[in-house]
């Protein structure tokens, strides 16, 4: 399907949100693919080894505006939409992470992709290690953006500052979460992007409202508290309870994390504790701190994380510089 056709909705409605073109970026092409049980919307560019980006929350594949020229200058881009986000569909069910995770390799599957590189940032980076988990042979390398990995180091120093996960819990609370999403004049999700970054600025009101637009559709918004409540709620349970510690994570991982809000750590100490934990369980895995970054790195350090991405991708394996501060 060409960019400017219109794409099918969450419901196949016919809102104006919905008969909205996709955004532009040079170089960019568009097309639905029909998964099992869902219509999915990639954004792609550039051509030969392929590299999939998975989006964060509340974001699409316009997260990856600044990224991608770049990156497709040396590779295949391939940019999906989650389940229920920007123009992908939002059916009912089906944000379980199994499910979420089932969406990915059948993504892959429908492109004829053997194997892949990997980024992904926010929620989709929490996906990002689910994958490679559950199949490590499909997944050369991956890089985790601002994600948490599956085997946190919990520490009593993490509790003072606990307080500033409200909006995690409210964005998951099932018809308040997706009520803060989509109504009023969104105040919300807006604010959940320029809190956590390092300069506000970054956002123009076109990329705010890009996002945030999307999420008027009450299928939308309830998707986005779904997937939110699966891959950030369920998950931190899972994780902090200890049952990834039975996995081990065998793809080639590299980390890459700006402010850390909670768990010590800052812009010249070291690696903060929530960071931490992973030693045991992984075989190759590093992690380095992106200066002047807060959590939407791809936003505000664009240069900077494709610089760290083609790095490592050229390598086969962590960087030199890795556990390095800028």
């Amino acid at each position: 399907m060409e960019r400017n056709e219109r794409p099918r909705g969450a419901d196949a409605t016919t809102s104006t949100e919905e008969r909205r073109p996709l955004p532009n970026v040079d170089g960019v092409r568009h097309r639905f693919l029909e998964l099992p049980g869902l219509r999915m919307h990639v954004a792609e560019a550039g051509a030969g080894d392929p590299v999939l980006l998975l989006h964060g929350f509340p974001q699409h594949w316009w997260a990856w505006r600044k990224v991608m020229p770049g990156l497709a200058a040396h590779y295949r881009v391939i940019c999906p939409d989650l389940r229920g986000a920007g123009w992908t569909d939002a059916p009912r069910h089906g944000y379980e992470r199994d499910q979420l995770v089932a969406d990915v390799i059948a993504l892959t599957d429908a492109l004829g992709l053997g194997s892949i590189r990997l980024v992904g940032h926010d929620v989709g980076g929490i996906l990002g290690f689910r994958v490679c988990l559950a199949h490590p042979e499909r997944v050369r390398q991956y890089v985790a953006v601002a994600a948490p990995h599956p085997y946190p180091r919990v520490s009593a120093r993490m509790l003072p500052h606990i307080w500033k996960l409200w909006p995690m819990f409210a964005t998951a609370t099932p018809v308040l979460g997706p009520l803060l999403l989509s109504v009023g004049g969104q105040r919300f999700p807006r604010y959940l992007m320029t809190s956590d970054t390092s300069d506000p600025d970054v956002w123009s009101e076109q990329d705010l409202d890009l996002y945030a637009s999307r999420l008027r559709d009450p299928a939308r918004a309830r998707a986005a508290a779904a997937m939110y409540r699966s891959l950030v709620v369920r998950e931190a349970r899972r994780s902090t309870a200890g049952e990834y510690r039975r996995t081990r994570l065998r793809t080639p991982t590299l980390g890459l994390y700006g402010v850390v809000l909670y768990g010590g750590g800052d812009e010249t100490g070291g690696t903060p504790d929530i960071l931490g934990g992973y030693e045991k369980y992984a075989d190759d895995f590093t992690q380095t701190h992106i200066s002047g970054a807060g959590y939407y790195i791809p936003e505000e350090q664009p240069e900077a994380l494709l610089a760290r991405v083609l790095e490592f991708f050229a390598a086969g394996h962590a960087p030199q510089y890795v556990g390095e501060h800028d």
